[in-house]
């Protein structure tokens, strides 16, 4: 095995054959600032394929194909993520958007259908604290589906399997954590998991937001696409929220994280609170 001492850091030059193949592949854009976050985040990687220098180990991802690179892109995310974070995102859905939609559905004007994309969805609290609202909120007659996407398949394998340490059984409500969870026994003590009706709610899949020509994704009345604009640049993430706003239905909402603003980015957004936005119908 290689001490780490042994593996050379990261050089200027080998940062930005880093930094440029990163946005290439996948939009993230890394700041000056952020060479020391690379060599941190890549080292494990070179350990493991017995590798001494970061030129070595970026000929490997250019050689070894999606695999490789999948491995890279998995080290680079931040994936910081909590159940029910910014409530009054989840409030806002509760108390205005998702009544009325049930008074849009009484009079006639839509169907008992509801799709909602969580993008960029780590590892699965987003979208499994939207399951819960909506299982608690809409009667058993309505249909909905949550689609949850991201760019490492890692975070994903762990989404699916919706189990969490039981620490995190604070962040959700006590009237759900009694409906909708289930505490581990045996060897499983210390951890929860989703019950299985709030994880037949959400399904998940590995989505390129910069790739947008590679995915045919529908449309969807809700897209939450929360603190992973920031991680683009400008140009970027002007292209990204075109694509975004291109897949919520006219008159649905796009939620932005708690330090991100849209003002701008498209003509169709209409600010409705800040960092949730109603999309309209493009004018011809």
């Amino acid at each position: 095995m290689i001490m780490t001492g042994a593996i050379r850091p990261v050089t200027p030059r080998e940062f930005n054959l880093f930094r440029e193949l990163i946005e290439r592949e996948v939009g993230i854009h890394l700041h000056d600032t952020k060479q020391a976050l690379l060599n941190a985040r890549l080292l494990p990687r070179l350990r493991a394929l017995g590798v001494r220098t970061f030129t070595e180990y970026y000929e490997c991802v250019l050689s070894s194909g999606n695999e490789e690179l999948n491995h890279l892109i998995s080290a680079i995310c931040t994936n910081e993520t909590h159940f029910f974070r910014e409530p009054a995102h989840f409030e806002l859905l509760r108390e205005q958007l998702l009544p009325r939609l049930l008074q849009a559905e009484t009079r006639g004007e839509r169907p008992r259908t509801l799709r909602i994309w969580s993008a960029g969805c780590s590892t699965g609290e987003e979208p499994y604290s939207l399951a819960m609202l909506l299982l608690d909120v809409l009667p058993a007659t309505w249909n909905f589906e949550i689609l949850a996407t991201d760019i490492s398949s890692k975070v994903l394998n762990k989404a699916v399997e919706a189990i969490y340490p039981v620490d995190r059984f604070h962040e959700i409500p006590s009237d759900f954590q009694r409906k909708f969870v289930l505490i581990g026994v045996g060897e499983r003590q210390g951890s929860f998991r989703m019950a299985p009706e709030v994880r037949a709610c959400v399904k998940f899949a590995r989505v390129n937001l910069t790739a947008t020509a590679q995915h045919e994704l529908g449309s969807f009345d809700f897209v939450f696409c929360r603190n992973v604009l920031i991680y683009f640049s400008a140009e970027t993430r002007r292209r990204v929220v075109r694509w975004l706003c291109s897949h919520v239905k006219p008159g649905g909402h796009l939620w932005a994280g708690h330090s991100e603003s849209l003002h701008e980015l498209d003509p169709r957004l209409r600010t409705v609170v800040p960092t949730v936005y109603r999309v309209e119908q493009a004018q011809p």
